[in-house]
């Protein structure tokens, strides 16, 4: 603390313990430093225990200077890297995606199981061999061992060697919790062409990783096919200002379907909805009847996944809000959010149009559909529906992102496995991670992605005699503990694992196949029970798909798992369909938002000041809780949006704007 306060030392290399503590703050509120504090504390009792061999072993071990290195086949290879940069609506994916389809063989790795699909679907509707590969579904072509593969950028294949790969949204390799996945798939991927795509400001790190690597890099700069303006004024809260191609942009599943509600009641004309997490032929069919100017679905609701390359013939892109739930708190959207999400208004042509008439030429002429009077046909709009989050969309579209500089990075499974060797069996693999996060060496081209995550999982599961191997699978396992349910099932998962006993969903002690016998507006369930647990359910369907995939032996219900999986989701759809909207709960929601994030931006601001960071520092980079599996868009942000509130609290709005923090015992600040 004197370091901090006497001589303004608080980056990660000149005073680690007082960035960690600060930024676990920062990320995790006081939940955040509560772990932060009992994993500092148990590493200060037990780092004494070592001799200075056994440290220097350590030190050496957790020199992650060089990632280049950890991928020798790779390294053997003389690759030529692409990067393909510019705003949306560009055509920098499309390219990349020829010259994937003029290959023999590829791989395409993208940030969203909806992107994987796509990809998948088009690969597949053009009579190419392909595969889909994601954490939880595995569809593998028969009769041939050639094929392409579509693939969550997680499950990217690293040890196969293709002609061409392509990894889309390149500028996620900062992500604060998946950017190691992109950094692992650059220095990794065994490919003669490798594709990058994404924004301008990933030029910087991707040419000095080029060159560390020895591969010839090619930048291919892109600008937008037509023009995107902002709108000089908001909807001001009326869907009756819609006009037909419009989408209204929503963050949570209950928004979406809410404003979906709230626009067909108000308006009297259809709404089309769509998200990561709904099915892909419910996805494609509800694109279909948007994108089709011959029928009367005017609007489209959408969450932030369409700016992750979801095609859609949007005129008008409109936020419902300028802030959102990222699994930690609620913030306001960063500049590129805003940028890549409104970038989607004015789209050229849809993959769907693309297949079917074969075409090559992306500068074809636009659709007209839905041309704004006076304007040209392709010109792209971007607006709010409240005047309070107009500055915020026009700030972001006349600033400039800042250049990438630090790739997140995380030590892969075998280093992990040497550190592991030099401590005694019954040391928690927790203390061995935070150990190495402790000792992590990194150059500057690299940051620490967050590693707590994997803590609370291996903590855990520590109870159960099983191999690092096993243990580091868990790591990996698309595990979600905002409720208890789950927590249970993986420990349960665990022991079936670690005793090699065969574990039948149906005898999966709290699994809650309960909740499925029960019908919506049930007497003795409000809806925040009824959508928790079914949500919970289908976190815990989903944890053990993953994990059948790695235990066939013992997870031994995977077709059965499937079948639970429909009916949650259907139950799910069934709820979302009949939410009913109000004006002002949804006003009242928005602007208890507001009040949540300007809160947080004042005590952050009392706390830290107003001082530079003098370090990189990881973001948040695309939609959604990253803990959900397939990394899309959360169910609902808190108890009251499943309630449908029609005012805001007065003692919320008292909590919010007061610079003391009364709150229960026990409970964090945004509680």
């Amino acid at each position: 603390m004197q370091l901090a306060s006497n001589k303004g030392l608080t980056a990660r290399n000149d005073n680690p313990l007082f960035w960690s503590l600060r930024n676990a703050f920062v990320r995790g509120d006081t939940n955040g430093l509560d772990r932060e504090l009992r994993y500092s504390f148990q590493s200060f009792l037990l780092r004494n225990k070592f001799s200075k061999s056994v440290t220097a072993s350590h030190k050496k071990l957790a020199d992650l200077r060089y990632p280049y290195d950890w991928f020798p086949a790779t390294r053997a290879m003389q690759r030529t890297i692409h990067l393909h940069v510019g705003p949306t609506n560009s055509g920098k994916t499309y390219h990349a995606l020829k010259a994937l389809e003029n290959a023999e063989t590829g791989i395409y790795a993208g940030p969203l199981r909806l992107l994987a699909h796509e990809v998948f679907a088009r690969f597949t509707a053009k009579g190419k061999p392909c595969a889909l590969i994601t954490g939880e579904e595995q569809r593998i072509p028969e009769g041939t061992d050639r094929y392409f593969a579509s693939c969550t950028v997680e499950m990217a294949p690293l040890n196969k060697r293709v002609d061409v790969a392509v990894i889309d949204e390149i500028q996620m390799i900062a992500d604060q919790e998946r950017g190691w996945a992109w950094t692992q798939a650059v220095l990794g991927l065994q490919a003669r062409e490798l594709h990058l795509c994404g924004e301008e400001r990933a030029v910087d790190i991707i040419k000095a990783m080029c060159a560390r690597m020895g591969d010839k890099c090619i930048v291919h700069t892109y600008k937008r096919l037509n023009p995107l303006r902002t709108m000089q004024e908001s909807l001001q809260g009326d869907f009756r200002k819609l006009e037909k191609g419009d989408c209204v942009v929503s963050f949570t599943r209950i928004g979406l379907h809410t404003l979906k509600a709230g626009i067909e009641k108000i308006t009297g004309r259809r709404c089309a909805v769509v998200y990561g997490s709904l099915p892909p032929e419910t996805r494609a069919q509800q694109a279909a009847l948007f994108n089709d100017p011959n029928n009367d679905y005017d609007f489209i609701v959408a969450s932030d996944a369409i700016g992750m390359g979801l095609n859609l013939e949007i005129k008008r892109v409109i936020f419902e809000a300028v802030t959102k739930y990222d699994g930690g708190g609620h913030r306001v959207l960063t500049v590129p959010e805003v940028r890549q999400i409104g970038g989607r208004a004015g789209r050229y042509r849809t993959a769907a149009q693309d297949i079917k008439d074969n075409h090559t030429d992306t500068t074809s002429r636009p659709t007209s559909k839905n041309a704004p009077a006076g304007m040209p046909a392709s010109a792209g709009l971007v607006t709010t529906l409240d005047d309070e989050d107009l500055g915020v969309v026009q700030a972001a579209f006349t600033s400039e992102a800042e250049p990438i500089k630090a790739a997140g990075i995380l030590p892969p499974t075998f280093i992990i496995e040497q550190f592991y060797s030099y401590f005694s069996e019954d040391t928690p693999l927790s203390f061995v991670l935070a150990r190495m996060r402790e000792m992590a060496k990194l150059s500057e081209e690299f940051q620490m992605c967050s590693i707590v995550p994997l803590m609370e999982v291996a903590d855990l599961i520590q109870e159960f005699p099983m191999s690092i191997q096993d243990r580091l699978i868990f790591l990996t396992a698309p595990a979600n503990f905002h409720g208890t349910g789950q927590k249970q099932v993986l420990k349960v998962l665990a022991r079936c694992i670690s005793e090699n006993r065969t574990a039948h969903l149906l005898d999966i002690e709290g699994l809650d196949l309960d909740i499925l016998d029960i019908e919506r507006g049930a007497a003795d369930v409000n809806n925040t029970q009824y959508l928790q647990r079914l949500e919970e359910l289908h976190k815990s369907i989903t944890l053990y798909l993953w994990l059948s995939y790695r235990y066939q032996g013992v997870l031994t219900s995977q077709h059965l798992a499937f079948h639970v999986k429909s009916l949650v989701e259907e139950k799910i759809k069934d709820f979302l369909d009949n939410l009913s909207f109000t004006v002002e709960g949804r006003k009242a929601k928005r602007q208890q938002t507001r009040l949540l994030v300007e809160r947080h931006r004042k005590l952050e601001e009392k706390i830290l000041g107003d001082e530079p960071s003098n370090e990189a520092e990881l973001v948040q980079e695309g939609p959604g809780a990253w803990s959900e599996e397939g990394h899309e868009e959360a169910l609902m942000e808190d108890e009251a949006e499943a309630e449908d509130p029609v005012g805001l609290p007065d003692a919320i709005r008292e909590v919010v704007s007061d610079d003391r923090l009364p709150r229960p015992a026990g409970e964090d600040v945004r509680t």
